[in-house]
């Protein structure tokens, strides 16, 4: 199982308009990805629903997580987008 840790550097945290931005990009990774707050239990990264659930604040960590063939290329996508805060999915790590 593929695995990534990071803070989250929305300042608001995964809610509204970053929990969008993340959701859309778990759904174009191509490859089911589950989110985590750490120590908790892993929920559909691509649900809109399960990732405001996180409740995940800025400065947390959280623990992105994939079994899937082709998993490390997506997660490292994933993780900068998160930890950066990006306003989109980066095309390059």
């Amino acid at each position: 199982m593929a695995e990534r840790r990071v803070n989250v550097g929305w300042a608001e945290g995964l809610h509204a308009r970053p929990a969008s931005i993340f959701v859309r990009a778990a759904t174009a990774a191509g490859v089911p990805v589950t989110i985590a707050k750490a120590g908790g239990d892993p929920v559909n990264a691509a649900s809109m629903l399960a990732v405001l659930g996180l409740g995940a604040q800025g400065g947390e960590e959280i623990v992105l997580a994939s079994d899937a063939e082709g998993a490390d290329a997506a997660l490292d996508r994933l993780a900068r987008l998160v930890s950066e805060g990006l306003e989109e999915l980066p095309e390059t790590v």
